[in-house]
């Protein structure tokens, strides 16, 4: 089954991750990283920029489009890990990313609905 891993976070998790050391957060991001690709899990995995970006909704048949991801949330989406493993292990790995401590990291599982 794949799942995603959906890493949220906020201008306190920003800090409190930049306090305990950005070398030592990517450190274990490498770490995870390297593990899931050699046990043959990893699709994909990046971080997200807020730069760029953008939130689209059509109104009244139009899209309305305004600068910036943010929908009415307090965290921002920073980033993910999409991996080929069961619910057990992605969840395993999502409580072992430095994010995990300050804010939510969501394990979603992917569906083929649009495949059909």
């Amino acid at each position: 089954m794949k799942y995603m891993l959906l890493i949220y976070g906020n201008e306190q998790t920003w800090q409190a991750l930049a306090d305990e050391g950005i070398e030592t957060v990517y450190d274990v991001h490498r770490g995870v990283l390297a593990e899931t690709r050699e046990r043959g899990e990893l699709i994909a995995a990046d971080g997200l920029t807020t730069e760029r970006a953008r939130v689209v909704q059509l109104l009244d048949g139009s899209p309305a489009v305004t600068d910036g991801p943010f929908t009415e949330a307090k965290e921002v989406l920073a980033g993910y890990y999409l991996l080929d493993c069961d619910l057990e292990r992605a969840t395993e790995l999502a409580a072992r990313l430095p994010e995990a401590k300050y804010s939510p990291v969501e394990v979603r599982a992917l569906t083929t609905a649009f495949e059909q």
